[in-house]
């Protein structure tokens, strides 16, 4: 009998990932919806990487294909996935290497796109659990209260990429945008999704355990020290340049932006650049974008004042 559930087709990231691979991979075994195939874009590996996915590949009752990385940072590995038209499904799941998935993580977004129209583009995204190399709990991700939105989208990624999961119709978009330079994949992909005034779901429950260790590329953001650290990063541009990224991107793409976005994204370009700080500040009221915390809006207000938003 097919198989008549939802196909989604698991995009992972991997560069040397020997040390983690393994558990991560064995955690799409484990998934109560069973319907899903492997796409692994692997980014010049030195440590036997994919020697581990074609030894998977050879038990996995599920399609596995490898595919040569870009070679140009994680970011542009991932969109090289995603952006890759001869990968057919009808969801797609950013992972990272060195990852656990809860057992339901697909089941229960699954169930939520079956609320969502087919020819809307929709993500999913969800809180993490935190935990060591060893897998030991550490705690949980912050867990955001305000809606998910455009406006928020602009100057903040709410959830990682490695919690996200897409339709066919956002996939469509991230074809459309073409080779762009962007901040970050899954930054990115809610800029857009939400542009197009799609639908995105930020799921309170974790549904993945992300780990951190040193080698990781990123790590949790909601620490004393990792505060500091991007009041550092805002003086010395870090956040303007992110910014002009962003905006470039999405620019590649205003025929696809709603009316009432593009007038948002227009007030945000013009409270950047503006000479006069009073003409900065009030069309940053205008656009309306927002942070999830109190100190992140104080953050974008700081750096209005001092023209690096």
């Amino acid at each position: 009998m097919l198989d008549k559930t939802p196909h989604i087709a698991i995009l992972l990231a991997t560069k040397n990932g020997a040390g983690y691979l393994c558990r991560q991979m064995q955690s799409y075994v484990e998934q109560t919806h069973k319907n899903w195939s492997l796409h692994v874009s692997d980014d010049g590996s030195s440590d036997g990487t994919p020697d581990i996915i074609r030894k998977f590949s050879e038990s996995s009752p599920q399609a596995v294909a490898l595919h040569q990385g870009p070679k140009r940072g994680i970011g542009a590995n991932f969109m090289s996935l995603a952006k890759n038209s001869a990968i057919e499904a009808d969801y797609f799941a950013f992972s990272d290497q060195d990852d656990v998935w809860c057992t339901d993580k697909l089941e229960r977004a699954m169930s939520w796109f079956k609320t969502i129209p087919l020819s809307t583009p929709a993500l999913y995204c969800s809180r993490t659990e935190l935990i060591d190399r060893n897998g030991e709990h550490k705690g949980y991700s912050r867990l955001f209260k305000k809606h998910p939105s455009f406006r928020n989208a602009l100057v903040q990624n709410i959830a990682g990429g490695n919690t996200m999961i897409f339709n066919k119709a956002t996939k469509n978009l991230l074809e459309k945008a073409g080779d762009i330079e962007f901040s970050s994949h899954d930054w990115l992909t809610y800029q857009i999704v939400s542009s197009v005034s799609g639908i995105v779901y930020y799921d309170e429950q974790h549904s993945i355990q992300y780990r951190q260790h040193s080698e990781n590329f990123l790590g949790t953001n909601n620490t004393f020290f990792a505060r500091l650290q991007r009041l550092r990063m805002l003086f010395a541009n870090r956040m303007k340049d992110w910014n002009d990224l962003n905006l470039g991107a999405l620019n590649s793409l205003r025929p696809h932006i709603a009316a009432e976005n593009l007038r948002v994204l227009d007030d945000f370009t013009t409270a950047r650049n503006a000479d006069h700080v009073v003409a900065r500040l009030r069309h940053l009221r205008r656009s309306g974008v927002y942070r999830q915390t109190f100190f992140g809006n104080l953050g974008i207000f700081i750096a209005a004042i001092f023209k690096k938003l």
